[in-house]
């Protein structure tokens, strides 16, 4: 009985970073292509969500807050589909700055797997853009749909590059622990119910998701029908937020977490 209730208990704390940092360390040597098409899966994983998002939070009459629940656990998906289904997103590889740290990998390998996963990432998501554009989802409830997606847009170019930095540093926290967290799990169902809180939260309040971003700006710079949003505004945008995001997750998890627990094995 005892050994049964290891077995079906979550990992520790501890038993989760020294896990995290053995695998950012397969991540690190991991085949470059092999990386990039499991970035493409997650790119296109992670938009799914904001398109799901997007149909959810359409003309409901819910109210602010729940509206903006019920769209946090649509978008929830993406992550969903990326631990359970395999996939390599970049904001979620930000903790393979465990592994650095413990110099168990090089700066060089460390930044090869962020610039192969991102642009993976990004092709991932600009492809779900060209469906979802061709499949006219747009046009749902009457073109609703797709005056969502601008408004989504808009509310994103209208940030600040600080706010848009913090928005981004506070997200990829949420991320990352939902990442720590379903590390911990055993099952499947252990790992979708530790990525939904963390990630429905981060949807809650407002914050920035670099790869997301790279679905829902795009998709909302082609349903913009007046020309008000720029592509320099995107730009600046998606570079804030994904500065941000490396912060947020190297710094308020990954290198938390290395000092709690893994910085007496230093290997340099």
């Amino acid at each position: 009985m005892e050994q049964q209730t290891y077995l079906t208990d979550a990992y520790t704390p501890a038993e989760i970073a020294h896990r995290v940092e053995r695998l950012g360390v397969a991540k690190a040597q991991a085949d470059g292509l092999t990386l990039f098409v499991l970035a493409i899966l997650a790119g296109a994983f992670v938009s799914i969500g904001a398109i799901f998002f997007t149909v959810v939070v359409t003309e409901s009459g819910l109210g602010f807050g729940v509206t903006r629940l019920l769209g946090g656990v649509s978008f929830s998906l993406g992550l969903i589909l990326v631990v359970v289904a395999g996939a390599e997103l970049f904001t979620g590889n930000n903790l393979l700055a465990m592994a650095w740290a413990s110099g168990l990998i090089s700066t060089r390998a460390l930044l090869r797997n962020w610039l192969i996963v991102y642009l993976g990432n990004v092709a991932g998501c600009l492809t779900t853009v060209a469906l979802v554009l061709w499949a006219d989802v747009a046009r749902l409830a009457g073109g609703a749909v797709g005056e969502t997606a601008t408004q989504i847009a808009l509310s994103k170019i209208a940030l600040s590059l600080p706010e848009a930095f913090a928005r981004g540093l506070l997200c990829n926290a949420l991320v990352c622990l939902a990442i720590w967290l379903a590390m911990g799990g055993r099952s499947v169902t252990d790992k979708i119910l530790a990525i939904l809180f963390p990630i429905t939260a981060f949807v809650v309040l407002g914050l920035e998701h670099s790869i997301a971003n790279w679905f829902f700006l795009p998709f909302g710079l082609a349903m913009d029908q007046q020309g008000v949003i720029t592509v320099y505004a995107v730009v600046m945008n998606l570079v804030a937020v994904s500065v941000g995001n490396i912060a947020g997750g190297t710094l308020l998890v990954a290198a938390v977490y290395w000092v709690a627990y893994l910085r007496g094995n230093r290997k340099r």
